[in-house]
């Protein structure tokens, strides 16, 4: 490929109506950088990288690619495992803009979308039609129709459903004339018609057509691909160019070139729409019995006899995945139903109408399993609770990379696929295979379909790592050929596994890949160098060979994750982190705002992993500070990625922690200064609380004072009391008497509470007293929370260190630190314990242990049964509860429920919402607000807005109920104050 000028990229510039990233400004750099990667472990910079607005866009893209000898690289959700979406070429992103469900034919059954459509949205949007899209990756919560169809995905039910090839009905593409052009389903003496047909527009078109028909009618060759392609009971096939699929249809007198498409990885088109067929949804009884093994082998005999009872799915977890949910913040809660410790689960799922008939089927199973001494358990779990266990199944890519050290699992022989009845000794042969090479593997995924994911463990930093990395992957390609299986199963060559498609196939047949390449494509402008031609498999590897691990000075301490580097190594890639609203969760508010790669979690993970390993390659990825803090500005450190990403890749840290080396460069911004000073400006403001609220009481006022600091003029800002929290106290605690008080607790008086909300640190106050408490404010400093957001990481360590010193000796389990403000509290829970120093470390980490959110500290008392529900009201209320999103990654909305349900009418419903948007300061800052909105309106404004006035708002989070307030006029209020309010006076 030619190096092309930024002169002819400005030229494409012009009539381009998307973005497009090309030249060597930090923001251009940034997004190539990120962009750089997939879920796989290869790496390589792109050329460029474009998200087209519309078809036009892209048609200027193919023009542009055949003139300058460049290679455009389709990229939807970005979780391709082989390399995929990796290339020194243009990567062109759809995700963003190519995203529309077009058309639903409901007595037909099928759906008409364009690629950037995600499968599980799609459902969503399907399920009141009664019907659904039936493939689904692990991913599917964030994959896209148009990387399903160039992977060909199956997912965990495709023994019912089948994969993407079989439900792909249409697709509309642009070929390499430029010219857009349906592919569809013909008779073969329509297909010979077409072969001569002068409407056809497009040159190319009548090409493909002529040359395809050629290929496969021709008996010899019919013959040849017969014998080479896997054996036709492996059901998962997608190494190289599907033309089997094209035999097998055209034997029974069609030609369907969507089959080919399916599986090609973008190589031989750019598809910008798709028809696909869809099916019922499961009726209504679901129901998954857990087998518990003794042994991964165990599990596959137990997946043989499920099989024969025609289940919907199969799938196995192993011990080695299922350890790392045992500590893990989400996923150890989904763990309620294993008993003892098993080798591996099998989850085999059942459909009926009601759960006595999935009972049944169960029974059935159960019966022979135990007839033959297969397993020694088997709970059936129906609802969320199948969900939670599906969960686990599906997390287990990410979940593994939670394993210390370099020696990690990898993507390499995960997607071999034989038939079921070969699955247990072709398993018994990898093992072997793997012990030859005193390599630890872990098994997982879809045993049903004869394919388990088999991700050795392999250090890729080192030169005998990368030597192995290969070596396996050869080994393993004999033993598939033996079993007459699939190198691929559904995860594509990609750059991985192209190198071994001419040993699998013969070199025939490889030869005929070559010709469908070129038959298609002959310039090479669709992502080239995947699946023919592959440059070597272990080349352009993330990771560089036996270079010595950086030391990395930080002021948190990253111990436990064995430094900041290997923590932004933890991302796998998997895209969690790109989930929409509709899925639900937290992470990732701003990406679920702005919809770009360079929003997300694994963005930032990159970005920083790059910063923190220049590299000595010749062709340098490496990142600067400037590009680093243009990815990180839009993280509202809202915590949702500690524990949503199931590598619990903690981006907020690392944020805080660079966001201090860079003040150290570049010095430290007014604003900044301001805000992190928080509770400096509101003690001098409180010696005249009038004249502050003067000026920001006043809508014109406030205005011009916003713009002088730098907030945006349309944010309010929270007003200060006439007094604070502590001096009321200070003149109130005399009063109190003690004598007749059930327990002590200490109260931690943030300092918004302290300044801003002091209404409800009183009656905070008074609900604790009115329950039989004595409530002491104990000596401490504030907590360090504006500090930590904008990155004053050493100012917040003096505040942590001095706050566990004052607290030390009084924090227990009986006399717990109880917090009003979640992101105050929460502090102790989690930045202390790695901002102390290690002579601090056990004091921290036990006031951490018993340092409570309020609700926390309610729902305790009420499971200890020492609070009276009858000082409440009988009175019914509907309560919509939003919650904190540090509440939501370091506790759990329940106790605010529990709290909330003492009186016995109220009723409280979670509003699925993730992040609010203001997340501190972020939401007040000017180039920030329109996000911060942006995230409101997703679904917490919406939602609030049609509540009825009689429902009450809840929201524990100061910055919650502002942003509430400004985004739709409704007066949110604190758990406590609802429960204030409820007692009987």
């Amino acid at each position: 490929m030619n190096p092309v000028s930024q002169f002819q990229f400005n030229t494409l510039r012009r009539d381009f109506e998307g973005e497009l990233y090309f030249d060597d400004s930090t923001l251009h750099k940034a997004q190539k950088s990120i962009y750089a990667t997939d879920a796989s472990v290869y790496q390589e910079l792109p050329v460029a990288v474009a998200l087209p607005l519309n078809v036009q866009d892209i048609k200027l893209l193919i023009a542009f690619a055949k003139t300058n000898k460049v290679t455009l690289i389709p990229r939807a959700a970005g979780t391709s495992l082989a390399g995929q979406v990796v290339g020194k070429g243009i990567v062109v992103d759809i995700s963003k803009h190519f995203n529309k469900i077009l058309e639903v034919n409901k007595e037909e059954k099928w759906v008409r979308v364009q690629p950037g459509v995600i499968r599980d949205d799609l459902n969503k949007y399907l399920a009141p039609y009664g019907l659904l899209f039936g493939p689904e990756t692990s991913t599917a919560s964030r994959a896209m129709i148009g990387g399903m169809i160039g992977n060909n995905s199956c997912g965990l039910h495709s023994i019912t459903w089948g994969d993407t090839r079989g439900n792909l009905l249409e697709v509309t593409a642009l070929l390499s004339d430029g010219q857009e052009v349906n592919f569809s389903n013909h008779s073969v003496s329509e297909y010979t018609k077409r072969i001569t047909d002068k409407e056809l527009k497009s040159e190319r078109k009548k090409a493909i057509v002529a040359g395809m028909f050629g290929l496969i009618s021709n008996p010899v060759d019919q013959d040849l691909i017969k014998k080479q392609f896997p054996k036709s009971t492996v059901t998962r096939r997608n190494s190289g160019y599907a033309l089997d699929a094209l035999v097998r249809h055209f034997e029974v007198g069609n030609i369907n070139l969507c089959n080919l498409i399916a599986g090609s990885e973008g190589t031989l088109c750019f598809v910008t729409e798709a028809k696909l067929s869809l099916v019922d949804v499961p009726p209504a009884s679901v129901g998954v019995i857990c087998v518990h093994t003794n042994s991964v082998a165990e599990a596959l005999h137990a997946n043989q006899i499920a099989m024969q009872l025609n289940p919907k799915a199969s799938e196995l977890v192993d011990k080695y995945i299922m350890d790392f949910t045992k500590d893990h913040t989400i996923y150890s809660q989904n763990r309620f139903f294993m008993q003892g410790d098993p080798a591996a689960l099998l989850l085999v799922e059942f459909w009926g109408n009601t759960n006595e008939e999935v009972e049944a089927q169960a029974r059935t199973l159960t019966t022979e399993l135990v007839a033959k001494g297969l397993g020694y358990a088997y709970p059936l779990l129906f609802g969320s609770d199948a969900a939670a266990a599906w969960d686990i199944r599906k997390a287990g890519l990410g979940l593994i990379r939670n394993l210390p050290g370099d020696t990690q699992p990898v993507n390499l022989i995960e997607d071999c696929a034989v038939a079921v009845e070969d699955l247990p000794a072709y398993i018994e042969e990898v093992e072997s295979l793997l012990r030859s090479h005193n390599l630890h593997a872990s098994y997982y995924a879809h045993a049903g379909a004869g394919e388990l994911h088999v991700e050795p463990m392999i250090n890729l930093k080192t030169s005998e790592g990368k030597a192995l990395f290969r070596q396996v992957l050869a080994d393993t390609a004999v033993l598939v050929k033996k079993y007459n299986g699939a190198l691929s199963g559904e995860h594509g060559d990609g750059r991985l596994r192209g190198e071994f498609i001419p040993f699998m196939m013969g070199g025939e047949v490889y030869e005929m890949f070559r010709q469908v390449k070129r038959i298609w494509d002959p310039d090479g402008i669709f992502n080239a160098n995947k699946i023919v031609d592959t440059p070597p498999m272990n080349e352009f590897l993330r990771y560089e060979q036996d270079k010595p691990q950086p030391e990395i000075k930080t002021i948190f301490d990253f111990s436990k994750q064995e430094g900041i580097l290997r923590l932004a190594e933890k991302c796998s890639g998997s895209g969690d982190c790109r989930k929409t609203e509709l899925t639900g969760g937290t992470m990732c508010p701003s990406y679920m705002a702005t919809r770009r790669e360079r929003d997300t979690t694994r963005a930032r993970a990159n970005i920083l992993r790059q910063y923190f390993t220049p590299s000595n390659k010749k062709e340098k990825i490496e990142a600067s500070q400037e590009m680093v803090r243009e990815i990180l500005d839009l993280c509202l450190s809202c915590k949702g990625c500690k524990s949503e990403c199931p590598s619990s890749v903690d981006i907020g840290k690392m944020k805080a922690e660079f966001t201090q080396q860079y003040y150290e460069t570049h010095g430290i911004p007014m604003r900044s200064k301001l805000i992190a000073n928080f509770s400096k400006q509101m003690k001098l403001a409180s010696i005249a609380p009038w004249a502050f609220n003067g000026v920001f009481g006043q809508p014109a006022l406030r205005k011009v004072a916003n713009k002088v600091i730098g907030f945006h003029p349309e944010r309010s800002m929270p007003v200060l009391a006439s007094q604070t929290l502590s001096s009321w106290w200070q003149k109130r605690k005399k009063l109190i008497n003690t004598s007749q008080q059930i327990g002590k607790v200490y109260l931690f008086c943030d300092e918004f509470t302290n300044y801003n909300d002091v209404e409800i640190g009183k009656k905070a106050v008074e609900l604790l007293e009115a329950l039989g408490y004595e409530v002491i404010f104990p000596k401490h400093t504030e907590s360090g929370r504006s500090y930590l957001s904008k990155g004053f990481v050493k100012e917040a360590q003096k505040l942590a260190i001095e706050n566990v010193s004052l607290l030390k000796d009084k924090i227990t389990y009986e006399t717990p630190l109880i917090g009003i403000e979640p992101s105050a509290i929460l502090s102790f829970r989690d930045e202390y314990i790695d901002l102390v120093p290690e002579s601090q470390r056990a004091e921290a980490e036990r006031i951490s242990a018993n340092a409570l959110l309020f609700e926390e500290f309610i729902a305790r008392e009420i499971d200890s049964k020492r609070i009276n529900k009858t000082v409440f009201t009988q009175k019914k209320q509907l309560i919509k509860l939003h919650g904190h999103c540090h509440q939501k990654a370091l506790s759990t909305l329940s106790a605010s429920k529990k709290m909330l349900s003492l009186p016995e009418n109220y009723q409280t419903q979670l509003i699925p919402s993730g992040c609010c948007g203001m997340a501190g300061s972020f939401g007040y800052e000017e180039e920030h607000y329109d996000v911060s909105m942006q995230i409101g309106e997703l679904v917490l404004f919406p939602t609030v807005r049609q509540q009825p006035e009689d429902v009450i708002i809840a929201a524990s989070g100061t910055s919650c109920r502002h942003q509430i307030k400004d985004g739709t006029g409704r007066k949110a209020k604190h758990p406590v104050e609802i429960l204030w309010e409820a007692l009987i006076r």
